[in-house]
Order: structure tokens, then C-alpha cells, then sequence
């Protein structure tokens, strides 16, 4: 009811767009087609004649309604001031080229391409005036103003076929009078401007030519307005008075100071039409003219199954798109696998100028701890004397046992029982043989005892220097650090190898970014109202002009897939340059590593070593009491053992006869040799008296106790 009566203004308009869009969406999804089942008659009036014409077709009424669009545009363009290039031609346009002539006389081609022409034209007639105001350069303005005149002689050209021209009738001649006269108007406004330019230009003789053009126009002009309205008459007058002047003007000029040639007017080149203007457009699936689809859930098969077949279209795209990405991408990670370049650590000076974290934290651990070498060496200092309390004793207990054993080897001597050469030490006292083996078990805890006090000796010497240097200034710790040496060229060769690197993640991020930004356009892609609008036999069409919306960012892809040869190549040139520094570099590295982790395993082993050495002193504590008990058993037991000895020698003098007299010296040091030669005795001879004996009897008195 609204369309049917539409208020004469531009909600009016707004009104017509809507129910156009509506009645585009329905006949997709209800058979109201010519002679299809729900088929409803839509009665139009001819304007030109009067007669009514009925059709059963649902395009006949959008033909209807797009007629009432541009007519009602153009009525609200004449009511309107004449600054506007847009004009009421879009809607007769779609209507000429999406739409049957044959539904009745004012529809069909002559008529809408009269229509469309008298738009046209007078929006350009908008645009002249509006150029002309705003003192446009000569040149514009006489194609602005050609331009009109190519849209009315195409008006006029469709006002002189039989067809129009029977069913206009009398309106045909008044139309076509009046056209004529504005083609010779504007042909004369636009060779005044062309003669204003020849003005400008200096050329005298063409101006003359152009002024006198315009001239002869716009009398012809003037022929042709008979019987117009005084405004059209007033405004002939006005321009006749500006070419005239213009004309007599400079063909003065030309006669007494220029003396140009004046060129005939073929000789010169024609203006040519600038066409400004725009028809106003019409789209009848754009959601903002049209509003919501108000049959969006009544979508038919055919429609769902038009929209898997573009599915499947995109998706095809999408393989070929990522087909070719991964291809590069293969290329680029198995060539970066070959560089062993990481972007991150390729330029790692940066770690070389300050003290790494860890390290700082050691350090700061130390400062509130000023005093953690000088225990350390203390408490090493202790178990050292300790140690050495234990070995003493232990060294005192063995020459006790040691002596014991001479003595007891002296005394098995004076009893005349000489041991074999190669035959076991004397048996030792049950006392003395518990404190040998004592001693012996506590010397094999001591020997190894001493390889681990050894060891932990050449630790905290090992570690002692760098608990002094983190306890010490930061400067220092910072100058212990290796660092490296570049020159100049060595760092240019470094900036351009980041740079390059650079370039190849830009290059890997943007490719991922287009990447996604074509998944994102193609899940959002859905057509399906498009398709549910579309003839069948357009599909094809509408595939391909719907598929185009992907063509910019795959020309986007393509480039960034074609740059990746160039990159790699100054990538590949850049390496080889950057292989004498990344060895340098390396070895740095590799040094300062082994520093920091030398610092770090020092820190750690600081309380390692001070439980060391404490279990050391408790050990060797605990051993020290053990053998100093030891040794007060070995002494008793020795002073025991010796009493025994003595005892053993008193008894055995007292079983000793009484000394017989000595004889002569000289006999006896005679007998020694025998003795000691091992001879026999001579038949007869008494047998000596026990070597024990002679011995006691030979030594001094202070002596014969030992």
C-alpha cells in the first residue's frame, strides 16, 4: 500500500527501494513468475496513454516500481536546487537492462533511453551551472557543457523514432523543439568557453572563430524558443548580450591590433564531452537501501545446494592458495634448518655488557654473608689440625708397637733363639696385640680418611678464588667475564645479517597474517541470500564475480611467496660474510658460559664444603679421642710387655751356673773366630757356655740390666 501510494519525496523514494529489494527476494523462493502457480495480476497505467495493462508476473510490478522510482526522482530533481550531479537515471537504467520491453509502451527501449538521455543531460546541465559559479577553467567548462549536448542529441535521436514519436504524439514535437533548442545553447556555451581559452591562449584568430560559433548557435537557439516560458527567453537575452559583446570585441581587437588569420571552424578540433554526472544506483539485495531479508528462513534446496557448490569453490581456492605456502614455507624452514641461524641468539652482545641474573644473585647472596671465606678457611684450618692432632698420635702408637718389636727381638737374641731370616716377627702380648690392631684399623679409616681430607683440601683451594671475586666489587665479577672483540667491519657484517633475518620473519609474519586473514574471509563468505535471488543459469557468473573478492589478497600472497628466492639469495651472501664473526662469537660464548657456570658451581659447592669440613672435624674429633685412648693402652702395654722382659732376663741369669775362670784373652778371641766361623769342636772339648751368658759376663755392670 505504501509503494501503490508513495508521498512525493524522498522517504518516498526510500519506500519504493524497500519494496523493490522485498519483491526481489520473494520471487526466488514463491513461484510468482508468469504463469507459475502463485502468479498475482498487477495492474499499470500508461502515462502516455492512459490505457491500463495487466500482467500475472511479479517482474512486471518491480518493472512498475523502478518506473515510479526514476519518475518520481526526477520529479524531486526539478523541485530541487541545481547543485547535484546525481540523477534519476540509475533506476530507468536497470529497469532498460534487467527487464522485458514488451510489458508496455513506456517500458520499452526508445522510451527508457529518452528517459535515461533527459537525466543525464539535466544532471549535467547541474554540473555546468555549479562549474561556471565556481570559475572552472575555460576548457572544463566547454566539455562540461559538449558533454550535455552528446546526452540530448541522444534524447533526441530516440524522440525522432516512429515508435516514440506515435506514441507521444503531440507531446513528441514540443519535446523535440525543445531539446533542439538546448543541443544549440549548450553548443553555444561550449564554444564560448572554448573561444575564452583561445584568449587566454593568445590565439586571436581562433578566438574570433569560436565567439562567431557561438554566435550562429545560439541565434538558432533562439529560433527554436519560441513559445518557452519568459525565463527561458530572459536567460537567451542574458547569454546573447555575453557572446555578443565577446564577439564584437574580439573582432575588433583582431582587425586594427592582432591581424591574426581567423581558421575556418572545421580546421579546428572538436570538444569533446566530459562525462561528470552519475546515475543514481540500484541494488536490490544492498541490506542498507533494502533493509532486512524479510523471507531470510525460507531458503529453498536449490539455493542450499548452489551454496555447497561455492563451498566447495572456495575451499579449491584455499588448497591451491596453501598447496603453494607450504611449498615455500618447506623451502624456508629446511634452508633456516641449514643455517643454524636463530634470529634470537645471532647477535648475543648484548649478554656481554652487564652481569647475567643468576650471577647477580650470587652475588647479592654473598654480600649479606661478608664473612663466607673466612669461615670456609677457618673451618678448613681446624680439620687440618685435627688431622694432624690424629696423625701424631696415631704415627706415636706405631713407633711404640715398632719398638716393642725391637726389643722383643733383642730379647729372644740374649736367649740364644736367633729367628730365621725370612720368619714372622716375634707373637706380641694379648694387650699389645689388641692395640696393633686397633691402630692398624684405625690407620686404614685414617688413610682414607686422608685421601677425602685431601680431596676436600683441592676443592676449597679450587673454589676459594671465586668465592673472593663474587664476594668482591661487581666490576670485578663483570671483568672476569669474557667478552668479544669486533671491528668495524665485523659489526657491519653483523647488522646486515639481522637485518636480513629480519626481513625473513617480516616475510614469514605477513605471509601467516594473509594467511589467516583469507581462512577468516572465506568462513565468513556466505552468499546464500545471493543465491537464493539468483537465476540458476547465473550461477556460474555469480561464482566468479563473488570468487573476485579474493583476488587482492592473493596478489598480496603471490608477492610475498615470489620474494623469497631474493631474500634467501642475500641471506645465503650475508652467512658466508658472517661465518669468520659467528666463530669469534662462538668462542666467546662458549667461554663466558664456562665462567659463569665455574662462579655459579663455586657458590653452590660453598655449603657443600663447610658440611664437609664439619663432618671432617666431628670425624676426626671422634678419631682423635679414640687414638689418644690408644695410645695411653699402647704405652700401659708396653711398659707391661717390657716388665715381662725383664723379668724373662732375671730369671734366666739365675739359671745360669757360676762364671768359671776367664781364660787367657788371647784363648778366647781365638775361639770367637771358630765360633763365629761356624768350625766344629775338636774331640774332647767341652762345649762353650750359652752365648747369653759369656755375652752378660763380658758387658760392664751398668749395662747387663738392658
Amino acid at each position: 500500500q505504501s509503494a501503490v501510494n508513495v508521498p512525493r519525496d524522498f522517504e518516498g523514494c526510500s519506500t519504493l527501494r524497500k519494496y523493490f529489494g522485498q519483491l526481489h527476494y520473494l520471487q526466488s523462493r514463491i513461484p510468482m513468475g508468469a504463469e507459475q502457480e502463485a502468479a498475482v495480476p498487477i495492474a499499470w497505467t500508461e502515462i502516455f496513454s492512459g490505457k491500463t495493462v495487466t500482467h500475472e508476473d511479479i517482474k512486471y510490478e518491480q518493472a512498475c516500481i523502478l518506473y515510479n522510482l526514476g519518475a518520481l526522482h526526477s520529479m524531486l530533481g526539478a523541485m530541487d536546487k541545481r547543485v547535484s550531479e546525481e540523477c534519476a537515471a540509475g533506476a530507468f537504467t536497470y529497469l532498460r537492462d534487467h527487464f522485458p520491453h514488451s510489458y508496455s509502451v513506456d517500458m520499452s527501449h526508445q522510451i527508457l533511453n529518452l528517459n535515461i538521455n533527459l537525466m543525464l543531460g539535466q544532471a549535467q546541465e547541474c554540473l555546468l551551472e555549479k562549474s561556471m559559479l565556481d570559475n572552472r577553467k575555460s576548457f572544463l567548462v566547454a566539455r562540461i557543457s559538449a558533454q550535455v549536448v552528446d546526452y540530448y542529441k541522444e534524447a533526441c535521436r530516440a524522440l525522432e523514432n516512429s515508435e516514440t514519436a506515435s506514441l507521444l504524439g503531440k507531446i513528441q514535437k514540443d519535446w523535440k523543439k525543445l531539446v533542439q533548442m538546448k543541443i544549440y545553447y549548450f553548443a553555444a556555451v561550449a564554444h564560448l568557453h572554448m573561444g575564452k581559452q583561445a584568449e587566454e591562449q593568445q590565439k586571436f584568430g581562433e578566438r574570433v572563430i569560436y565567439f562567431q560559433s557561438a554566435l550562429d548557435k545560439l541565434n538558432e537557439a533562439i529560433k527554436l524558443a519560441k513559445g518557452q516560458p519568459e525565463t527561458v527567453q530572459e536567460a537567451l537575452r542574458f547569454t546573447m548580450d555575453v557572446i555578443g559583446g565577446k564577439y564584437n570585441s574580439a573582432k575588433k581587437d583582431n582587425d586594427f591590433i592582432y591581424h591574426e588569420a581567423v581558421p575556418a571552424l572545421d580546421t579546428l578540433q572538436s570538444v569533446k564531452g566530459a562525462p561528470l554526472v552519475k546515475a543514481l544506483p540500484v541494488n536490490p539485495t544492498d541490506p542498507a537501501v533494502t533493509g532486512p531479508d524479510i523471507f531470510a528462513k525460507l531458503v529453498p534446496m536449490a539455493a542450499h545446494e548452489a551454496s555447497s557448490l561455492y563451498s566447495e569453490e572456495k575451499a579449491k581456492l584455499l588448497r591451491d592458495v596453501m598447496a603453494k605456502i607450504e611449498a615455500k614455507n618447506e623451502v624456508l624452514d629446511q634452508f633456516m634448518d641449514s643455517m643454524q641461524l636463530d634470529p634470537e641468539t645471532v647477535d648475543n652482545l648484548d649478554m656481554y655488557s652487564h652481569i647475567p641474573p643468576i650471577l647477580m644473585e650470587k652475588c647479592a647472596a654473598l654480600s649479606v654473608r661478608p664473612d663466607t671465606v673466612k669461615n670456609l678457611v677457618q673451618s678448613m684450618q681446624v680439620l687440618s689440625g685435627v688431622f694432624t692432632d690424629v696423625e701424631a698420635s696415631l704415627k706415636e702408637i706405631r713407633d711404640l708397637l715398632e719398638e716393642d718389636e725391637a726389643q722383643e727381638r733383642k730379647l729372644q737374641e740374649l736367649l740364644g733363639k736367633v729367628p730365621p731370616p725370612q720368619a714372622s716377627p716375634p707373637p706380641l702380648s694379648p694387650g699389645l696385640a689388641e692395640v696393633s690392631k686397633e691402630c692398624s684399623k684405625y690407620m686404614e679409616v685414617h688413610e682414607k680418611a686422608s685421601f677425602t681430607n685431601t680431596e676436600l683440601h683441592k676443592a676449597m683451594n679450587l673454589h676459594i678464588g671465586n668465592l673472593r671475586l663474587l664476594s668482591g666489587p661487581l666490576e670485578q665479577v663483570r671483568a672476569a667475564l669474557p667478552s668479544p672483540t669486533l671491528t668495524e667491519d665485523d659489526k657491519q657484517v653483523l647488522q646486515n645479517l639481522k637485518r636480513i633475518l629480519g626481513k625473513v620473519q617480516e616475510m614469514r609474519d605477513q605471509r601467516a597474517s594473509l594467511e589467516q586473514q583469507l581462512r577468516e574471509m572465506i568462513q565468513k563468505d556466505d552468499i546464500t541470500t545471493s543465491l537464493v535471488t539468483t537465476d540458476r543459469s547465473e550461477m556460474k557468473k555469480l561464482f566468479e564475480e563473488q570468487l573476485k573478492k579474493y583476488d587482492q589478497i592473493k596478489v598480496y600472497l603471490e608477492q610475498n611467496l615470489a620474494a623469497q628466492e631474493n631474500v634467501l639469495k642475500a641471506l645465503t651472501d650475508a652467512n658466508v660474510k658472517y661465518a669468520a664473526v659467528r666463530k669469534a662469537l662462538a668462542e666467546v660464548e662458549h667461554k663466558w658460559n664456562t665462567t659463569v657456570q665455574t662462579l655459579v658451581a663455586s657458590y653452590e659447592a660453598y655449603e657443600d664444603l663447610m658440611k664437609k669440613s664439619q663432618e671432617g672435624k666431628d670425624f676426626y674429633t671422634d678419631l682423635e679421642g679414640k687414638a689418644a685412648k690408644l695410645l695411653e693402652k699402647a704405652r700401659a702395654a708396653c711398659q707391661a710387655a717390657e716388665a715381662n722382659r725383664q723379668q724373662i732376663l732375671e730369671k734366666e741369669m739365675k739359671k745360669q751356673p757360676p762364671p768359671r775362670p776367664t781364660a787367657p784373652k788371647p784363648a778366647l778371641q781365638k775361639k770367637a773366630p771358630e765360633l763365629e766361623g761356624g768350625g766344629g769342636l775338636d774331640a774332647g772339648e767341652l762345649p762353650p757356655p750359652p752365648l747369653g751368658s759369656l755375652l752378660l759376663a763380658e758387658l760392664p755392670e751398668e749395662l747387663r740390666s738392658l
